[in-house]
């Protein structure tokens, strides 16, 4: 169970470190993550700078690195910088790297190779690819997947194209491990052999979702579908009104641990985004940081 951290930020605009090592000991301790994404697109790393990246994972991995996997997104459209973010993080006590597949440039699957493999030789951390092609432009077709597998480093895939056969046709040639990166297929995912999820509400059903990958794993199929469906609200929440990153720092804001504003391009949920997500967020159980349970 990981979660794809947002960047907290202060009023006028400053990566708040402090108050990152603050939603990370909370999702770590109290939401149950076995690990955080830093920098990852929900954590608005096209917005943030190479030193504030590095200095924002240093400030989790003091918080919380001894006790959660903490992985540090290092993909950009630029193989050259790629290479530098993944050595920061690594200076930084990153534990592993995100690779997102190259954005708008939609590079040939022989470009898409030779850019993971030439980040993955760049330092010693293990990595997972990220596989978003409604965004990148371009998937990793599922013989690249295969090809790529043979890189002793490239050991995961987070998954969000939403190919649930393609997925289990590579687990079945490959000992990648697959993680739904697409929190409305977090069971399907399950159910054909992922390895877990890295989630956007696991920012405030974190604890839910642990529980359910558990159960699912200990053999009790229907105790995990009552947990699936009952965070279907929450899901639908924060997940089908606006960008992740928007929605998932409106929820925490409404729990009680606001992470400030979003830095433009993105901007803070209307009114009426809000008005919908407290609903929703109730109906699935949360707890709203002014008492209000289902």
């Amino acid at each position: 169970m990981l979660t794809a951290m947002v960047t907290p930020f202060t009023d006028d605009g400053a990566v708040d470190y402090e108050g990152a090592q603050r939603l990370a000991t909370y999702l770590v301790d109290e939401q149950r993550n076995d690990g955080l994404v830093v920098s990852g697109t929900t954590g608005e790393s096209p917005t943030t700078s190479d030193d504030e990246k590095e200095r924002l994972l240093r400030a989790v991995v003091e918080a919380v690195g001894d006790r959660a996997a903490v992985v540090a997104g290092a993909g950009s459209n630029d193989t050259h910088h790629s290479v530098g973010l993944a050595r920061g993080a690594e200076r930084a006590g990153a534990h592993g790297l995100l690779l997102v597949t190259p954005y708008y440039s939609k590079p040939p699957q022989e470009g898409l190779y030779r850019h993971f493999t030439a980040v993955a030789d760049a330092t010693g951390l293990p990595v997972m690819l990220y596989d978003i092609p409604s965004r990148s432009g371009v998937p990793i077709q599922t013989a690249t997947l295969v090809r790529l597998a043979r890189h002793e480093r490239i050991v995961a895939v987070k998954d969000a194209k939403a190919d649930l056969f393609a997925g289990s046709q590579i687990m079945a040639a490959t000992d990648l491990a697959f993680y739904s990166g697409d929190d409305t297929l977090n069971l399907p995912w399950l159910s054909v052999g992922a390895a877990g999820c890295v989630s956007v509400v696991g920012h405030v059903v974190g604890a839910e979702i642990a529980a359910m990958i558990g159960l699912y794993r200990s053999g009790d199929v229907s105790g995990a579908l009552a947990v699936h469906r009952r965070l279907l609200p929450v899901i639908s929440g924060i997940m089908t009104q606006a960008g992740g990153a928007i929605m998932a720092k409106a929820a925490l804001t409404l729990v009680g641990r606001s992470a400030g504003p979003a830095r433009l391009p993105l901007v803070e949920a209307t009114e009426e985004q809000v008005a919908r997500l407290r609903e929703d967020l109730i109906a699935g159980g949360v707890k709203l940081s002014d008492g209000v349970v289902s």
